[in-house]
């Protein structure tokens, strides 16, 4: 490597960490998001970089170029459905990232956001994210989409729709059941038997697909007490949780990585949770409209 090249190489390292940050928000996978990163270092070292008038402009396009065709890859072969591994602990990863610090990464970004960015058609997700979450203007972002600045609005307007969501209950409510549901998860975090108490009805239901159990347990348990005890054995679970809109009402979303694995449905009445359902089937996660709550 010359000189030039090396300069080269010092000018695109100070631009991997945003790089990297864009990628991983339209992948949803740090293995993934290193890879289009690489892929577009070895691309700017194969072009004259003196003919780059904005570098940093330059290497966000190819990547979400790169992006947008792993997206499209992605749907056409269907490739790791939703819920199929259910674990305490964080799945493997298969892509040589370290599945700790991925977790991490999912945690600071927003495992809702993620979960419900997987929901989006390629094209709305480049759109959203490099909008709505890094500020580039429409007219950037219409030929990496290859459709028409007015086109690609509508796609980032569709796109934050489907994040955000419509809510069946008025602002209010909503925020309350918010609080309800948080606290059922700090309790689970925490290991708090009597929080948990606090925060469940004395007759609560909880359901549970069986793929959501280990062998032999029950779909279904009953009583405050029953449900306490049996969410601190499967409470590890609850660090990779965080509450989402779930067809409309709180309800919370299990993603280790970021990636779905669970869903749970919560029926809450007065100020306590009377009842939830643990949703693991991969085509009932399918069928969920899930968003994000507003902070």
């Amino acid at each position: 490597m010359n000189v030039q090249d090396d300069e080269l190489a010092e000018r695109f390292e100070t631009h991997r960490d945003h790089l990297r940050a864009v990628a991983y928000r339209m992948l949803g996978s740090l293995g993934e998001a290193e890879d289009a990163v690489q892929e577009a270092w070895l691309r700017l070292s194969r072009v004259d970089a003196g003919e780059i008038e904005n570098l940093a402009g330059w290497l966000r396009t190819v990547v979400s170029r790169l992006c947008l065709d792993m997206l499209r890859s992605r749907e056409l072969r269907r490739e790791e459905p939703v819920g199929q591994q259910v674990s305490d602990e964080i799945p493997d990863a298969d892509d040589g990232s370290d599945p700790e610090r991925e977790a991490l990464l999912a945690e600071s970004v927003g495992r809702a956001l993620l979960v419900v960015l997987d929901t989006l058609v390629p094209v709305e997700r480049i759109a959203f994210v490099l909008h709505d979450m890094f500020a580039v203007p429409f007219d950037q972002i219409a030929p990496i989409v290859e459709r028409s600045p007015g086109t690609t609005k509508k796609l980032a307007s569709r796109a934050r729709h489907k994040v955000r969501g419509t809510p069946v209950l008025p602002a209010a409510e909503l925020t309350r059941h918010r609080h309800i549901v948080e606290a059922f998860l700090a309790a689970s975090r925490g290991g708090d038997l009597n929080a948990l108490l606090a925060v469940l009805a004395p007759g609560v239901v909880r359901r549970a697909d069986p793929a959501a159990l280990p062998p032999g347990a029950l779909t279904e348990a009953r009583g405050a007490r029953a449900v306490a005890e049996e969410t601190l054995v499967f409470g590890r679970r609850a660090r990779f949780a965080a509450v989402a809109l779930v067809n409309g009402v709180v309800g919370v979303v299990v993603a280790p990585r970021g990636r779905l694995l669970l869903a749970l449905t919560v029926m809450v009445e007065g100020e306590r949770i009377a009842g939830y359902e643990v949703i693991a089937d991969p085509a009932r996660l399918r069928r969920l409209d899930l968003a994000v709550l507003d902070a």
